[in-house]
């Protein structure tokens, strides 16, 4: 028996109508699947943190009623399990939301369930924590902390789905995790059969990021020619029981699936193939086949499993002060160096204008601004052309918000104040969220799921 996973999106802020023709082709097939929204980054989680602060009600996707409701009653009315990060930093919210979202297309009892254990921020100073390997930075201090979630795996997520949830709402969980779990709920396959939870992990791999695997982020013309881009197909991942993969995409959409692609998508952000690190099981690549095997359609075999490490990655959010953003452009006739020059002039404004912590960089976009680091050089390639269109921008973070707009100040002063041709100011302010990576030991961990009582939301819903 085959099961089928859909991906609706691959983060957040992807196309909202991305799934729909996912849900079509999962209905026309008529096999077991599950329809997965992977929407949530370290960034995303962070923001999604700084806006619950701002605001309890939110801190869950923005884009949450557009992603479900076009799609939720095929997926009730046929059987697909609806799974999705799209809880963030506020999982409850979000479910609140998708059942208000039911109510309204006449599905009050839709049956909601909720992982809950990623949050540890009141735990934090209990649990037995270590810096990840790339992290260089200490623990933040107590009164900086925003929030602290573990990257969970796919058991309570299947779990959910054993309660009978028809939509699985999740926080911080490994995106992979998604996937693997309504595979786990379908096929029976025990917690440690490593081979078949590798390959369930990666079957989440090649579709977390969505349309990545069938030509999104791929194409580059003349080199990459990808058909149809702005009706791109999201992926569809064929799994059989013994874990054979088969990645493809829906009929009559665009993009493509290839071998690259596949390959593209399969070594993307794997630092280690031959010990890829997940919650679930510790994946081994070095024996992969990827082959075409029909039009869009491409196996993967080979992928074998390993134990799953003895701890969890920990993303911890923190205060981070404020920063801004502020640019202005140049144009035409040695545009490229009147806009060094206003740098140069920033430069030194900022040295007796700004404290000496204030962190600041200095781009000039379409002059390579992409390969400059944060040293506050105005570095430019050589052959760059003198004339054209340059935007200079300023970016600046410091813990009191006076000096970050002081800053973005002097960048609006150009307007008279620096060289010719100035214009376009545009200023931005916001505070600022940073993040530090740790891991945790996994008995630290306690994930559960639960389902919402539909008689409870009923009742708050007349209350209200």
């Amino acid at each position: 028996m085959t099961f089928l996973l859909g991906s609706g999106a691959g983060f957040s802020g992807d196309r909202t109508d991305a799934a729909i023709p996912v849900v079509a082709e999962l209905v026309r097939r008529g096999l077991p699947c599950a329809l997965i929204f992977e929407t949530l980054g370290e960034r995303t989680l962070a923001a999604a943190h700084r806006a619950m602060r701002d605001d309890p009600a939110a801190g869950y996707e923005p884009l949450l009623d557009e992603l479900i409701s076009p799609i939720l009653a095929d997926c009730l009315d046929h059987g697909i399990a609806i799974l999705g990060n799209f809880g963030a930093a506020n999982p409850r919210g979000a479910c609140d939301r998708i059942a208000d979202i039911a109510a309204r297309l006449d599905r009050p009892d839709t049956r909601i369930g909720w992982v809950q254990g990623d949050d540890i921020l009141d735990r934090l100073d209990a649990v037995d924590l270590i810096a990840w390997e790339a992290e260089t930075r200490a623990l933040p201090q107590a009164d900086t902390l925003i929030s602290a979630n573990v990257y969970l795996g796919a058991a309570p997520l299947a779990d959910a789905l054993a309660q009978g949830a028809q939509v699985v709402v999740s926080g911080r969980v490994a995106d992979p995790a998604l996937f693997l779990a309504p595979l786990v709920h379908h096929f029976g396959w025990r917690w440690d059969d490593w081979d078949r939870l590798a390959a369930g992990t990666m079957a989440g791999h090649l579709g977390e990021c969505g349309a990545q695997v069938t030509g999104g982020y791929f194409a580059d013309p003349g080199y990459k020619d990808v058909p149809g881009m702005a009706r791109l197909g999201y992926p569809i991942i064929e799994v059989a029981e013994d874990g054979g993969l088969i990645v493809t995409k829906p009929a009559d959409t665009g993009g493509l699936v290839t071998e690259q692609t596949v390959k593209e998508q399969l070594l993307y952000e794997v630092h280690d193939p031959g010990h890829y690190l997940t919650p679930d099981v510790v994946v081994d690549l070095s024996a992969v086949t990827v082959q075409q095997c029909g039009p869009d359609r491409v196996a993967v075999t080979g992928i074998r499993g390993k134990p799953a490490p003895e701890r969890l990655k920990t993303t911890v959010c923190y205060d981070g002060g404020y920063q801004s953003e502020a640019e202005i452009s140049y144009a035409g006739p040695n545009a490229l160096a009147r806009a060094r020059l206003a740098g140069q002039i920033l430069l030194e404004r900022l040295t007796f204008r700004a404290p000496p912590e204030l962190r600041k960089r200095l781009d000039i976009i379409g002059a390579t601004s992409v390969f400059d680091d944060d040293g506050g050089s105005l570095g430019a390639r050589a052959d760059a052309a003198v004339d054209g269109d340059y935007r200079l921008r300023l970016a600046v973070e410091h813990a009191e918000r006076r000096w970050v707009e002081r800053a973005s100040q002097e960048l609006l002063a150009l307007y008279c104040a620096g060289p010719a041709g100035g214009g376009g100011v545009r200023r931005s302010f916001q505070r600022r969220v940073c993040t530090a990576s740790y891991l945790v030991k996994r008995d630290d961990v306690h994930a559960f799921a639960t389902l919402l009582d539909p008689l409870r939301r009923r009742s708050a819903h007349v209350a209200s």
